[in-house]
């Protein structure tokens, strides 16, 4: 697949180590796009070893709360998305916007010890190898289900779709973009990002999308944000 500038044809391409950004709710699946907001220093610091290095950083959420966990060093889910600066500008006050295109999911390893002000961990690609294939498990996806589970939702919430551009959007593109728009909150979004496969993915958000729409309908509101 290509991001950026950059093609990565096999795992082989990719480090096996990365510099992490945990951010709570945050969701990056590959072939998609994250804008950023950086303004914590450490953080800065990362963008620009990236910048100056193979541009690569893992985004990852905090696990749930674990005991003796400390505020500032979060334990990390297991799983992660590794997205490569594709733009960058500086605001003139001290941040940085840039933005983010997701290449593969990693599984997380041992995390290093380091000078750094931003963590590093070990990385296994192997898992979802497959992500570096574009289009990769399309066919299998229920499509005309989950629009139908989208104009469902769509529907309950007063809420517009431009259905020319769905209908034009590739399967791959659809679910992933649905996955990161959907406004369900860090444990919906990481059972999305560790779905198996582009079915299991959709499978999973047609699923929760039902469970918020049916919730919805007996207490007036949505429980899963």
């Amino acid at each position: 697949m290509q991001a950026g500038n950059a093609i990565y044809e096999t795992i082989a391409d990719l480090p096996p180590v990365l510099p992490v950004f945990p951010l709570s709710g945050a969701l990056l699946l590959p072939r998609t796009q994250l804008p950023l907001n950086i303004f914590e220093q450490r953080y800065l610091d990362m963008m620009d070893a990236a910048l100056s290095g193979n541009r690569l950083v893992g985004m990852v959420q905090p696990a749930h709360e674990a005991p003796g966990q400390e505020p500032d060093v979060p334990v990390l889910a297991d799983v992660g998305c590794v997205g490569r600066l594709t733009s960058f500008q500086e605001t003139g006050d001290g941040r940085y916007l840039v933005t983010l295109q997701g290449v593969t999911r990693f599984a997380l390893g041992k995390e290093l010890r380091t000078y750094s002000a931003f963590r590093e961990v070990e990385c296994d690609f192997a898992p979802f190898a497959a992500d570096l294939r574009c289009g990769d498990g399309e066919e299998d996806v229920d499509r005309t289900g989950l629009l139908r589970t989208l104009r469902d939702y769509l529907d309950a919430n007063n809420l517009e779709a431009d259905w020319q551009s769905v209908s034009e959007a590739e399967t791959e593109v659809l679910v992933n973009a649905l996955c990161m728009m959907c406004p369900y909150g860090p444990q919906e979004k990481q059972a999305l990002l560790e779905a198996r496969d582009l079915k299991t993915r959709a499978e999973t958000l047609i699923a929760i999308t039902e469970m918020d729409l049916a919730r919805s309908q007996n207490d007036g509101g949505s429980t899963l944000q």
